[in-house]
């Protein structure tokens, strides 16, 4: 609209062209950018121009659709002044690039010179590379590490097992000592990917449960001597134990070493030997009685008869002298464990009857009737019951076969005590 006629028509109105060419033929050969001439672009400017100014060109880039940071990039830059059969490819514009990256090395990792497998137009930065879509997702502690720790030697073949990255932790560890203990070398066994510290060793899971005062020990405690075929009998780790014993000393008692016979894993005390599951269950006066009262010559074949223990009882017992009246040993004849008295010595019942009838309330002592404390089987009627005439006595009983003036022969017709 403001061009003057001579620029078009230059003084010759005849024949006037109404291409483009007619008159831009000398803006198409000065054209650099890009070069039109080179380019073999058509003489046909509308095709990406139009009449209101040469730029914006409406040219349509559709073989390839410029996003991203493609959008700012100048003409040259992927054609180079040449515009038939400028590639497509990303390594047609970027080897430079892929050549140059170290982190990772793109080419010691042999990785694809297809840009778009990881990259967008936007920017080379950040990656789109997804590593969960391979043989090793990060999660965890591996969420950030440098590509550089684990593919140091390349990323083409790169190991996925633990001690491909991890060996240096496996050998240096000393709690337990790994390299001693013959542990595998697969970490994710008893490690996650959270942190050394969280390991998932469930020893629940081994032939030793560990439970009450065992939770919680130190391992080298039990594996100084390492974990490759560590003993689970008690006498393993509590030997020391065991011979320190005092109440009661367990290596005089010849007690069996396996711990669990006798104490649970919470303490030691109180111990949870039955003594009622043996031959002699304690009760009475006999519960809490010091172990080595009864077992001062060891805990193997202890004797259960009363005699065992309680013989320096029964010789020094003097109401009645037990010795001297022949009493049998088996003190629970006449006592019982809840104490030596009362006796349950039942003399009405069995021999004369002092407790009733007649005779209770009469007498004092043992010693009233039983003159003789060396012999029990001594006794005496006739001290009581005196006669000032025997021989009236001895002519009542004149008709009594066999009738004497002896104790012995009161007893024998008067054995209840009455007349």
């Amino acid at each position: 609209t403001a061009v003057s006629c001579d620029q078009c028509h230059n003084g010759n109105y005849s024949n006037t062209p109404n291409t483009c060419n007619g008159c831009h033929l000398p803006d198409y050969n000065g054209a650099t950018n890009p070069n039109h001439v080179t380019a073999g672009f058509g003489t046909d400017c509308a095709q990406c121009h139009d009449e209101t100014a040469w730029s914006p060109s409406s040219y349509d880039h559709s073989i390839y659709p410029l996003v991203g940071s493609h959008t700012a990039v100048s003409c040259d830059q992927c054609h180079n002044g040449n515009y038939n059969n400028t590639p497509n490819t990303c390594a047609g514009c970027h080897m430079t690039d892929f050549n140059g990256t170290t982190d990772p090395n793109h080419v010691t990792a042999q990785f694809s010179t297809d840009c778009l497998q990881c990259h967008d137009e936007t920017a080379w930065e950040p990656s789109t590379f997804d590593h969960g879509s391979t043989q090793f997702p990060l999660s965890g502690e591996h969420v950030g590490v440098s590509c550089m720790a684990c593919h140091a030697n390349g990323y083409a073949g790169t190991p996925t097992s633990c001690e491909s990255c991890h060996m240096p932790e496996y050998n240096g560890t000393t709690d337990p000592s790994h390299v001693a203990a013959g542990f595998p070398t697969d970490c994710a066994q008893c490690h996650d990917e959270t942190g050394w510290g969280n390991t998932t060793f469930d020893h629940n899971s081994t032939d030793f449960p560990l439970t009450g005062s065992h939770m919680g020990v130190n391992c080298v405690a039990c594996h100084a001597n390492g974990y490759q075929g560590t003993p689970t009998n008690c006498d393993a780790c509590h030997m020391a134990d065991y011979n320190s014993t005092t109440s009661p000393n367990h290596v005089t008692a010849q007690f069996p070493v396996n711990c669990g016979d006798c104490h649970g894993v919470v303490a030691w005390t109180p111990a949870a030997f039955d003594h009622g599951s043996t031959g002699f269950p304690l009760v009475g006066q006999h519960v809490g009685v010091s172990c080595v009262e009864c077992h001062a010559t060891g805990y193997d074949n202890t004797p259960t008869a009363c005699s065992a223990c309680h013989m320096p009882d029964y010789n020094t017992a003097s109401d009645p002298n037990h010795s001297s009246a022949q009493f049998p040993t088996d003190c629970a004849q006449c006592h019982t464990e809840s104490g030596w008295t009362p006796s349950t010595f039942d003399h009405d019942g069995d021999h004369f009857p002092i407790y009733s009838g007649r005779h209770n309330g009469e007498w004092n002592t043992c010693a009233d009737c039983h003159t003789n404390p060396n012999n029990y089987s001594v006794f005496t009627c006739i001290d009581c019951h005196q006669h000032d005439d025997p021989t009236e006595v001895n002519n009542d009983h004149s008709e009594v076969n066999g009738y004497t003036y002896t104790s012995s022969a009161c007893f024998n017709c008067h054995p209840d005590g009455n007349n």
